[in-house]
């Protein structure tokens, strides 16, 4: 009997160094798989959404902004060097698909991965219309704060590094849609403001007396 208890414990601590001596090897395995996981979906964004280039393009360190690695709940200002255009409106197209085929991991994308940017206009008034695909309503997840989210890092990417953009309308296929899954509402602009813009004091001029 202790013969058999020694060659199942000899037996068990050899399967034991097997495992210790592929373990690396086994790691190895799943980086590359997710590797290539990962550039397959990049390969697959990248056919759903063109990148936009110019032959003027300088790269530049911008901030996007995606969910919080930490606090997914909340936007999280990320910089990133991307080659961009001087144009308005190229830049803002740039902007905007960097923002859907780019996001750092898949739970800090704020645009899903199918959603397309069809056209983006920009009037001489600073308004911009931005035309997507159906799968930004059809995908986003349906709920007031993933819904929010989404537009505010539209807004919030636009403020900080496109200055002549001073209003945001979306539409979906060219037309407007009442709500961007169900809750939050799309008929109205909204504004974009960078940071710096949103916490500078509204002139007061009310005590100014007016000379006679």
């Amino acid at each position: 009997m202790a013969h058999h208890w020694k060659f199942a414990i000899g037996f068990i601590a050899l399967l034991a160094l097997i495992g210790l001596a592929t373990l690396p090897a086994l790691f190895r395995n799943v980086v590359r798989l997710q590797r290539a996981s990962v550039t397959e979906e990049q390969a697959r964004r990248e056919l759903i959404q063109p990148s936009i280039s110019t032959p003027n393009d300088t790269r530049e360190k911008v901030q996007l902004f995606w969910a919080s690695a930490m606090s997914p709940t909340a936007l999280e200002s990320i910089q990133v060097e991307l080659p961009l255009a001087t144009d308005p409106v190229l830049r803002s197209k740039q902007l905007i698909v960097a923002l859907i085929t780019q996001a750092p991991s898949p739970a800090q994308r704020t645009l899903p991965a199918d959603a397309e940017l069809l056209q983006f206009y920009l009037l001489p008034d600073g308004t911009a219309i931005a035309d997507f695909s159906e799968a930004l309503g059809t995908k986003t997840p349906s709920g007031i704060l993933s819904e929010q989210m989404a537009v505010d890092s539209l807004v919030r990417t636009l403020a900080e590094n496109v200055s002549a953009v001073h209003l945001l309308k979306i539409l979906i296929r060219g037309q407007e849609v009442d709500t961007l899954a169900g809750h939050l509402d799309l008929t109205g602009f909204f504004p974009v403001e960078s940071a710096a813009q949103a916490a500078s004091p509204t002139p007061d001029n009310s005590s100014l007396s007016s000379e006679p």
